[in-house]
């Protein structure tokens, strides 16, 4: 079983920056893909930006140029870098972790979810 425990979030103004960070811990296969999620009141859960075990990285549009993805595999942790933080950013921002399986679809762990509010 894995756990993933977030932490950073919180209220930020428009403009500024937060850091969001990811520490999984438990038994996990090496390979997997990390990554964060949000979800912003009444809408779905969307990717926000993901890493393979090799440092690939994928984001949603809309964070394109102000988000950085990156991973330390040796501490088994995610970070998330954000800057120029606007108001539709605001979400509970939820730590993923995907494991490939020999046979089916990957296996995903959650961790609890961080509020991060832009607001003035």
């Amino acid at each position: 079983q894995v756990q993933l425990a977030e932490s950073g979030g919180g209220l930020v103004q428009p403009g500024g920056s937060l850091r969001l960070s990811c520490v999984a811990s438990g038994s996990m296969l090496r390979i997997n893909d990390m990554g964060w999620y949000r979800q912003a009141q009444g809408k779905q859960r969307e990717l926000v930006a993901k890493i393979t075990w090799g440092g690939s990285t994928t984001y949603e549009d809309s964070v394109k140029g102000r988000f950085t993805i990156a991973r330390d595999n040796a501490k088994k942790m995610v970070s998330l870098q954000m800057n120029s933080l606007k108001p539709e950013d605001t979400a509970v921002y939820y730590c993923n972790l995907r494991e490939p399986v020999a046979v089916g679809p990957p296996r995903d762990y959650w961790g609890q979810g961080t509020q991060v509010t832009v607001s003035s």
